[in-house]
């Protein structure tokens, strides 16, 4: 038998981002534990600041009857000369029956003991309180409270409990807390909380009470007021999706105002402004023919006609926050920029400090420079890389941590530093993420490429490397950056040879350029979204040898990828890798040489006649030579079906494996190709 089941689990407000990170989970985790009660079916998960909600249109008012089996040890095994073993007896009491109501069965091949049993289902209403309570404590929130006398602890106080089957409350209890058939409305609507009749008039009383319970409709709500506002005002507002997310979680009833500021803290960076009102009031910025306004638009919870006093108390609250950073500001462009006291600011132990980093990334910076023929300002390099961190002494950085780089690009413009030396402190952090900008200058590329690889290289001179999910550094970021600014803007980076010219800047750690060799061939994929990890593979791990050009593989990687997909690869892919299966023990190192007067048959004669025409002709591109290499499929083939490569003369033997060999020697050289799966 069916019936609609609500489960409503109510709290003090909820804090937002907690619950928004926990957000994918909650639904997960009610289906396991139906699965497991055998109660699966179809629910839907509603969440306000002040409620948790499950809701079944349909649930089963009983668990289904169930078989459980149980398999014990042989027959051979548990029986000796018709007489139970202690195993057989130790098994039929596990079952709780006695030894001749057992019977046998065949597992694995086997003859084994077995009993079975039939198992009839509760209702439901009888476990659902053990599964909520399963339930709410799987929940990851981070912090916890206790409240009351209570030992257990939530991220908030329950503070009410309403589970109705059909019109009925189930009796059950979570954290000393009773179901009862009543919730609690917008606390400006009604304080004191109001019974509730049926599933039915919940939904209808909390919309009464002015509580929209699905978030979505919130979001589509303050959406749609977002419109009517921008419309109406001739304004943009800036939409910050994990704002708005949060916006949606901390209300029940959202209204959208417009507030203003004083237009004299537009003198501000516009980035600050942003951040003051993002992150310390929830506020979304207002844009006016693309410049930032001295307007903000506030997401109110609140209940009444006239939202004058709620924005005017907006506004009084955002002033002093406005005011702080605009001294902050002040202040730092009286002190300049200036790097003084990184000297005190540890960065790693056996790394220094960071006045200590700045002078290694330096070297790394001028190594990668001289790599690029470009007419590189070094005066502004030298520069960029002295004051790069120099913003993080700044006042405005201890408020704001998140706009480092940033404020040193505005400091450093006021007090006029050179433009490109300007856009390198800005853009030292990129790219940020897979979808990020790059760079914008050759400047602030070899500023970004140098911090990335300081950081790198240094920590695994110290055996810091990053293990499972756990990456403090962003070291695997790093390589990805790295790589896509190298290619980018072609800068010849090889990052073996690399590693060995800045060794005497760093400790050395037991087999470190190893380590990090590893690393980056582990996370060059992610470099390369879409490509098969495989291809990357057999381009860059060779055997013992290692290729780390990053200009050199990009192209091959692309070349093969391309070439990998087409019909003609598909068709001589094992051709080929049976020609490297020959060569197995053989090091692509050798010197290939055939000696003509060895070969015998005809089909060797026009494979080496080929073969030799293909190696030694001129390509433009790599794709143009693995195509002329990948047709030789069919004289390959021919020599394979009436060639023995194996041949009792030694000599012929060695003669026909120095032909193939010369073959997948120049394919090896792009990539090694068994190492490839489709």
């Amino acid at each position: 038998m069916l019936k609609p089941l609500l489960i409503e689990i109510g709290v003090e407000e909820l804090p937002a981002v907690p619950l928004l990170k926990e957000l994918s989970e909650i639904e997960k985790k009610w289906s396991v534990l139906l699965e497991k009660n055998g109660l699966l079916g179809q629910f839907e998960f509603y969440y306000t600041p002040r409620r948790l909600v499950l809701w079944h249109r349909e649930f089963k008012t009983q668990q289904d009857d169930r078989v459980e089996e149980f398999y014990g040890a042989p027959v051979d095994m548990a029986i000796k000369d018709g007489v139970p073993t202690a195993a057989a007896i130790g098994f039929a009491k596990k079952c709780g029956v006695e030894f001749d109501q057992l019977s046998q069965a065949q597992k694995g091949g086997k003859e084994v003991l077995y009993f079975s049993r039939t198992v009839e289902g509760k209702p439901s209403s009888e476990i659902l309180g053990e599964m909520i309570d399963q339930w709410i404590k799987s929940l990851n929130f981070g912090k916890s409270m206790r409240w009351g006398s209570s030992s257990e602890s939530f991220i908030r106080p329950i503070r009410w409990v309403n589970v109705m089957m059909g019109e009925s409350v189930v009796d059950l209890e979570l954290f000393g807390v009773a179901s009862k058939a009543h919730t609690h409305v917008h606390r400006i609507s009604h304080f004191e909380s109001k019974p509730v009749k049926s599933i039915h008039h919940y939904f209808d009383l909390l919309k009464e009470g002015s509580v929209t319970l699905f978030p979505q409709e919130r979001r589509e709500n303050i959406l749609s007021s977002f419109a009517k506002l921008e419309k109406e005002h001739g304004i943009t507002i800036e939409i910050d999706e994990d704002l708005l997310d949060e916006v949606v979680a901390i209300t029940e009833h959202p209204t959208p105002l417009l507030g203003s500021f004083d237009a004299s803290f537009l003198q501000l960076p516009p980035e600050v402004i942003i951040t003051s009102m993002k992150e310390h009031q929830r506020y979304f910025p207002v844009f006016k023919n693309g410049k930032l306004m001295n307007a903000f638009v506030v997401v109110s919870n609140a209940l009444c006609d006239d939202f004058s006093k709620v924005i005017e108390g907006n506004e009084r609250v955002l002033r002093p926050r406005l005011s702080d950073g605009l001294f902050f500001y002040n202040n730092d462009l009286k002190k300049g920029l200036s790097t003084n006291g990184l000297e005190k600011v540890v960065f790693m132990n056996g790394l220094g400090t960071l006045a200590e980093k700045i002078k290694r990334e330096k070297v790394v910076a001028s190594t990668i420079a001289n790599l690029i023929y470009n007419n590189i300002n070094t005066n502004h390099l030298e520069r960029a890389m002295d004051l790069a961190k120099a913003d993080l002494m700044s006042e405005m950085v201890y408020e704001f941590t998140e706009l480092q780089g940033l404020m040193g690009y505005y400091y450093a413009l006021a007090l006029g530093e050179p433009i490109e030396v300007a856009i390198a402190i800005k853009e030292q952090y990129l790219p940020t993420g897979q979808d990020s900008f790059l760079p914008s200058t050759v400047l602030s590329s070899i500023v970004a490429m140098a911090i990335k690889l300081d950081t790198l290289i240094g920590m695994f001179s110290i055996g810091e490397i990053p293990t499972g999910s756990r990456d403090p550094f962003a070291l695997r970021r790093a390589v990805n950056g790295i790589v896509q600014i190298a290619i980018s803007n072609q800068i010849p980076l090889n990052f073996s040879t690399l590693i060995d010219q800045l060794a005497s800047i760093y400790p050395q750690a037991k087999e470190y350029k190893k380590n990090v060799e590893t690393f980056i061939i582990e996370r060059l994929p992610g470099a390369y979204p879409g490509i098969n990890p495989s291809i990357i593979q057999a381009v860059v791990a060779k055997d013992a040898f290692v290729e780390l050009d990053v200009l050199e593989i990009d192209r091959k990687i692309r070349a093969v990828a391309t070439i990998a997909s087409s019909k003609s690869f598909l068709e001589g892919f094992s051709t080929f890798k049976r020609v490297s299966n020959i060569l197995k023990d053989e090091t692509m190192d050798t010197a290939f040489k055939v000696n003509e007067s060895l070969l015998e048959a005809d089909e060797e004669r026009d494979l080496h006649r080929l073969a030799s025409s293909a190696i030694s002709s001129s390509y433009n591109t790599i794709e143009e030579r693995l195509d002329a290499l990948f047709a030789l499929k069919s004289p390959l083939d021919n020599f394979f079906d009436n060639v023995m490569v194996n041949a009792e003369d030694l000599q012929v033997r060695a003669n026909r494996k120095a032909l193939l060999g010369m073959i997948y020697q120049e394919i090896y050289a792009i990539a090694d190709i068994k190492n490839i799966t489709l």
